[in-house]
């Protein structure tokens, strides 16, 4: 554990950059998908009354959406706005609450590698037998699936990362630290949509 700041990550300087900047990067890419959404749909909804049909737009839009919701994971999780058990973990204190936490990650872990392993299995499947849509539009499905076998990936990653440095001491840089005043909790559960 660093004796200066127990949120500091103990790999190297420029490993910290590069995994911060893929969990930033997979971030935006779910925001660019996330755009498209917003695109397409528009285009569907404009082109119906000027007689414009967009192939497949929904299986596109779909496509997307899976992108945005599993490539947006490990940056989620890594500002903090997963959904975890705080009301449970935050009955605790000290060793115990140090145990949880590293029992939780660990489980987390292992779920999500188990489920990044699949993801990826099936896209290679998908890849190897040339499966394609069933829509308007063939497209190789290995394409769509990419954004899921790729967000859960980096989740794991994230997941890894954060483990290691809760066993060598850390504290959870997923979790934001406890708000200290009434206006911080307001401002925290405005955020929240609570």
């Amino acid at each position: 554990m660093s004796s200066i700041d127990p949120r500091h990550s103990l790999f190297p300087e420029w490993l910290r950059k590069a995994l911060d900047g893929l969990y930033l990067a997979a971030g935006w890419l779910a925001g660019i998908f996330l755009v498209a959404i917003f695109l397409i749909m528009l285009s569907l909804s404009a082109g119906r009354p000027l007689g414009i049909d967009v192939p497949a737009g929904d299986d596109f839009t779909a496509w997307c959406m899976a992108a945005t919701a599993f490539l947006g994971l490990a940056h989620t999780f890594r500002s903090g706005e997963l959904i975890r058990m705080g009301l449970l973990i935050d009955r605790f204190d000290g060793a115990s609450r140090k145990l949880i936490e590293i029992a939780c990650t660990a489980i987390g872990a292992a779920a999500i590698s188990y489920f990044a392993w699949y993801a990826i299995e099936m896209t290679l499947f998908s890849w190897r037998f040339n499966d394609v849509s069933m829509g308007v539009i063939a497209v190789p499905l290995w394409i769509p699936q990419l954004g899921m076998s790729a967000g859960l990936t980096i989740l794991a990653i994230a997941f890894v990362d954060e483990l290691i440095h809760l066993l060598f001491g850390g504290t959870p840089r997923y979790e934001k630290p406890r708000a200290e005043t009434k206006e911080e909790v307001i401002e925290r559960v405005m955020e929240s949509g609570v």
